[in-house]
């Protein structure tokens, strides 16, 4: 890996791991839809502007069956489970959960890239699965069913990226990464806003929210895939999805030092035989 690529990895890292921050903080005030609708219509707004400016061809009629599955599986459906799982456990703990992605993404990388299941592999998901099993029987036990269900949906976000992943190496390797961003962004949001009257705001929305919301927006779904993509595109979708070993911790950083959440023991040792797992299986040797 080059050193601009590591670089964009840890910056990538720092700035998703905040995500989950950013979650805890808008989801309650406009609930799930309206939060995922507004993270990708504003960054797409975002980033449309400057591909208008720099001339960025998107190739519409030839990529957008693409950009549909990217936007489903990148942007709608893992970013309202994550804003759901945020009414009710922390923000460590949707992190945690979310550095599963590179298991789903090997799983899914054995019959479309013909990557073997290896010992080394097998005996990393058995360490993954332990980890999930940790956090999420103590965090149940201590919070209820309400818990279970959304830590569920964190390891539904968790097989959409793994999933995703692989699709975009595979069927998008001619599309232009920066054009994956903004196209992704796009349909994402379309998908999504049919449903915003099904589930209005609760707020109160305060121009607090709405700051929040927008950098949010700008940070986590504009600048992120715009790394992200290029990532794919350089070093792959496995190496990419590595980005998951190091938002756990940005995210028990910012959690922290913003919003007040405690960095229990058994996150720490759960997230510990998550990444552990994670790297028996991306690592080659």
């Amino acid at each position: 890996m080059r050193p601009s690529d590591l670089l964009r990895l840890l910056l990538l890292a720092a700035i998703w791991g905040g995500s989950f921050v950013f979650l805890r903080v808008v989801a309650p005030a406009l609930g799930p839809i309206v939060t995922a609708d507004l993270r990708v219509l504003i960054a797409w707004a975002a980033l449309a502007i400057y591909f208008r400016t720099v001339g960025l061809d998107m190739a519409w009629w030839r990529f957008w069956r693409q950009y549909l599955v990217i936007g489903t599986f990148n942007a709608a459906l893992p970013f309202f489970l994550f804003a759901f799982a945020a009414l009710h456990i922390p923000a460590s703990y949707s992190a945690i959960l979310n550095a599963t992605s590179p298991f789903f993404g090997a799983l899914f990388a054995g019959p479309w890239l013909g990557e073997k299941i290896t010992l080394l592999k097998s005996v990393g998901f058995v360490f993954g699965i332990a980890g999930v099993g940790l956090v999420t029987g103590v965090a149940a036990d201590a919070a209820g069913g309400s818990t279970t269900l959304a830590m569920t949906a964190c390891l539904l976000a968790a097989m959409s990226y793994g999933f995703v992943s692989v699709y975009t190496k595979k069927f998008a390797a001619k599309v232009q990464p920066r054009a994956i961003a903004a196209g992704s962004q796009l349909m994402a949001g379309l998908l999504l806003l049919p449903l915003t009257p099904l589930a209005p705001p609760p707020g109160p929305v305060t121009s607090f929210i709405a700051v929040n919301m927008i950098l949010f927006a700008l940070l986590s779904s504009g600048v992120a895939f715009l790394l992200y993509f290029r990532l794919i595109a350089d070093i792959g979708p496995t190496k990419s999805l590595t980005v998951t070993f190091l938002m756990p911790i940005f995210t028990m950083i910012w959690a922290a030092l913003f919003i007040g959440e405690a960095i229990t023991a058994v996150m720490i040792v759960g997230c510990g035989l998550i990444l552990a797992g994670t790297g028996l299986v991306v690592l080659r040797r």
